[in-house]
């Protein structure tokens, strides 16, 4: 714990200095895991990002489920008026993340100049929005296997297709499956496909229509490095870019049909070999009121000449509709 007098005032200048300089600083740590993940981009800018002010979980009401009391009928024929199973909402888990401002006595001590305590501060708040960033874009892509992990792509978008989202089992309620495209197994039928440049589009278009019902299509697609490579080396006399606002951060996009096309690194979490198409539509990110990358109230142990400064996130990425969400991978 820290002693009295100049100690004790040299830890409260870091602690007022830390919670007034991220507070008016605050909307840099959304914009900087927007910088990092596409997706999370896309989703702000279309008003896809839903504040809540509680629950035991996150409900999002479905956009599709098959019924099968829908008949075809004439005159006085009977109506199906069988009662049906069909579900009505997801259920997503709330999940929680963390980062720390954290200084030692020594460091608090030995900056304890005005200037010297600002640029500590500063240091500490960049680093802590630098890993906020990092760790949640990762998170976005992941299927959540670990341990209170956000649900990112994977999981919704899964590469098999199936799997349990939102509390339903898709191998019992279909709808509920995304779909695959897989350069081993073509949704159009034939032998496999190499994937390279001048064979991208043949899995591209597939995919692309079969998501697209109506008005609904995808209008996002996040693409690793390589399948983005062979996709630019396709467009090479047919390139359209993105207005340059979508580009914002140095996030360059193409176009492909109605959809914007982007490519994140692997080392932001997104799985190689993988194009993920999106219909935003259908995707929100929920987190809750009191914990948007909130800051707490400053930490103090009793056994150690330090003080720890929490900035915490609560919520999930969720979903109303699989059948519209699609993958294309190896």
């Amino acid at each position: 714990m820290a002693s009295p007098g100049s100690s004790n005032t040299a830890f409260n200048t870091f602690t007022e200095l830390v919670t007034t300089t991220y507070r008016n600083h605050k909307k840099e740590v959304a914009d900087n895991v927007s910088n990092h993940n596409a997706l999370f981009r896309r989703l702000t800018q279309k008003g896809r990002v839903r504040r809540e002010d509680g629950g035991l979980s996150i409900t999002e009401p479905l956009e599709y489920a098959e019924n099968s009391t829908y008949t075809r009928y004439s005159g006085y024929d009977p109506l199906n008026v069988e009662a049906v199973d069909v579900l009505s909402a997801a259920e997503f888990y709330w999940r929680q993340v963390s980062v720390n401002v954290a200084a030692s006595g020594l460091e608090i001590r030995s900056n304890s100049g005005e200037n010297r305590i600002i640029n500590l501060v500063k240091t500490k708040i960049k680093n802590a929005q630098k890993s906020m960033a990092n760790g949640l874009a990762s998170d976005f892509y992941s299927a959540g296997s670990l341990s209170n992990q956000v649900g990112g792509l994977q999981s919704i978008i899964a590469d098999a297709g199936t799997g349990t989202v939102g509390g339903i089992d898709s191998s019992t309620f279909t709808f509920w499956q995304n779909t695959v495209q897989s350069a081993a197994a073509p949704l159009q039928g034939g032998s496999a496909i190499t994937p390279g440049s001048t064979t991208i589009e043949s899995l591209m278009l597939p995919l692309y229509l079969r998501l697209t019902r109506g008005a609904d299509h995808p209008d996002l697609v996040v693409m690793d490095e390589s399948y983005y490579t062979f996709f630019e080396q396709s467009q090479s006399s047919l390139k359209r870019y993105a207005p340059e606002d979508d580009g914002q951060a140095g996030m360059v996009a193409m176009k492909y049909k109605n959809a914007d096309v982007f490519h994140d690194s692997s080392a932001s979490g997104i799985s190689s070999a993988h194009g993920y198409f999106i219909n935003t539509d259908y995707l929100s990110i929920v987190v809750h009121q009191d914990a948007d990358m909130e800051i707490m109230p400053e930490l103090r142990a009793v056994n150690q000449d330090a003080i720890v400064i929490p900035v915490i996130w609560q919520g999930n990425l969720v979903c109303s509709n699989r059948k519209l969400q699609g993958v294309m991978k190896a």
